[in-house]
């Protein structure tokens, strides 16, 4: 009689509590009810009820990708289930995807209470991933619903998009009541972000169990110089395509925006704060000397696969208008270094699928028309693993920056790490395979990708979620069964 549900023979696990530079190890993996019970090299294969060839393939954990959008241009329901194909082809195992009220998902407004489990509704039965959310504390309603969402719904995440004050999310300036669906007596402002962070702070104090993973994320632009600056880009009228989109949002827009949040950090007692999608020198650099200036404040600074494989010239086409903007080579070069030197805690897909009929404007050469975001989870790991082995990241490292890291974060206490008693979620990728990006091989539903005709050298081979072989052969292979995680205790 079989003891073991899964057995995963010869495989390379890479450990992120390993020294770096560490060798993988060679173990086999053997799994009962979706977690791991024993890693241990040549363990028996007739106690297993399914025996599955790791063919000496490097062993991930599951990638937690903590940055997607599910539900932003398409229905939620329909979303789920083809763009969490996507993050499975990419060795996505755990999806955290942000939501709020207001125009795009839902495109309502009202209470937590009343809007949360619609989302949840329908996304149960359609995910191949597990996954979590990230919510916005849109209204003083919301920020008072702050310790039910914790809870209730195990909800321990909560974001801030410090642009939306004042600025349009494709890049002109817009009527913020009626984009934000929030109360005509409300402003979404400093004074808003302020009373967001004395929310969460507040929790924090009053579920003294779930605290450590209580923690607030902010997207740091700075409507006010984006505005200006929109102006200044349209009417000069020399610059074009995505360079033109860039200089609209300039990088010293995230450098202020990111000084303004720390300082409100420190104002509220807040420890715990997550820093979005840094993308350049300036925003980097503001971050460190915060954390500088704030040492008793837990910042952790995200960076997305897009601003580390992309600039504003070799993307491919207006599919890379996204927010904050691609950048320049120099930019996309000092990411890198930080990366290398330490300083990023995890790398991101920032994953939004916009397929082409939204995506583009009537004018499909005009930056400004066309909508901000897209898809990328499948880039992920592959890309990670590719560019920055080359770049002398170490396996250990990609492991911490694309799973352990944001697990321990964000509360998904049984994710992040290939370790017996965690689900086993594993990622195998083939690091010494070369292919080309092509749209048209993605699982997603959007038509295009700015990584088109990009050169990969590692590729994800197989994804298990909690046991189960969920992607094999370029094809995802089982119905969805990607569960609700609820976080925190």
């Amino acid at each position: 009689m079989a003891t073991t549900e899964l057995l995963l023979t010869n495989v390379r696990v890479v450990r992120p509590d390993a020294p770096l530079g560490a060798e993988p190890e060679p173990l086999d993996i053997a799994v009962n009810d979706g977690t791991i019970a024993r890693l241990a090299p040549n363990l028996p294969h007739d106690e297993a009820a399914t025996v599955i060839d790791g063919r000496g393939s490097l062993a991930f954990p599951g990638v937690v990708d903590a940055h997607q959008h599910w539900g932003i241009y398409n229905e939620l329901r329909t979303d789920a289930r083809t763009e969490s194909r996507a993050s499975a082809q990419g060795g996505v195992t755990t999806s955290l995807t942000y939501m709020r009220t207001g125009q795009y998902y839902l495109n309502k407004g009202g209470p937590y209470r009343e809007f949360f489990p619609e989302v949840l509704d329908a996304v149960q039965g359609n995910a191949h991933v597990d996954y979590a959310f990230h919510l916005a504390p849109m209204t003083a309603e919301h920020i008072e619903e702050i310790p039910f969402l914790v809870e209730e719904h195990g909800v321990t995440s909560f974001k801030i998009f410090m642009f939306y004050g004042g600025h349009g999310l494709h890049g002109r300036s817009t009527s913020q009541s009626d984009f934000l669906m929030t109360p005509p007596d409300e402003r979404y402002d400093v004074a808003h972000f302020e009373f967001v962070m004395r929310g969460v702070q507040k929790a924090r104090e009053r579920l003294a169990e779930y605290a450590p993973h209580i923690s607030l994320s902010l997207h740091c632009e700075t409507a006010e110089i984006m505005t200006a600056y929109t102006r200044m880009v349209e009417r000069d009228g020399s610059l074009s395509g995505l360079r033109a989109y860039s200089a609209s949002r300039p990088p010293h827009s995230e450098g202020l925006a990111v000084t303004i949040a720390s300082y409100l950090a420190h104002e509220t007692g807040l420890p715990n704060v997550n820093l979005l999608h840094l993308s350049s020198e300036k925003a980097l650099s503001a971050a460190l000397t915060m954390a500088t200036a704030f040492p008793h404040i837990d910042f952790r600074r995200e960076v997305t696969i897009g601003h580390l494989l992309a600039d504003v010239d070799t993307a491919h086409g207006l599919g890379g208008k996204v927010n904050p903007p691609l950048r320049d080579r120099d930019d996309v070069e000092a990411l890198w270094r930080h990366v290398l030197a330490g300083d990023v805690d995890w790398v991101v897909s920032d994953h939004a699928c916009c397929r082409d009929e939204m995506k583009f404007g009537a004018d499909r050469d005009d930056v400004f028309l066309a909508k901000s975001g897209f898809g990328g989870a499948e880039y992920l790991l592959p890309g990670l693993v590719g560019e920055g082995t080359r770049r002398g990241l170490s396996l250990q490292r990609i492991a911490q920056l694309t799973s352990w890291n944001p697990a321990r974060r964000y509360g998904l206490l049984r994710k992040g790490a290939i370790a017996e008693g965690c689900d086993a979620d594993i990622a195998l990728v083939d690091p010494d395979v070369s292919w080309t990006v092509r749209a048209a091989d993605s699982e997603s539903a959007q038509e295009y990708t700015p990584f088109e005709g990009f050169e990969m050298s590692a590729r994800v081979t197989d994804t298990f979620v909690r046991g189960h072989r969920v992607f094999a052969d370029g094809k995802v292979t089982a119905e969805p069964l990607g569960r609700y995680i609820r976080r925190g205790r």
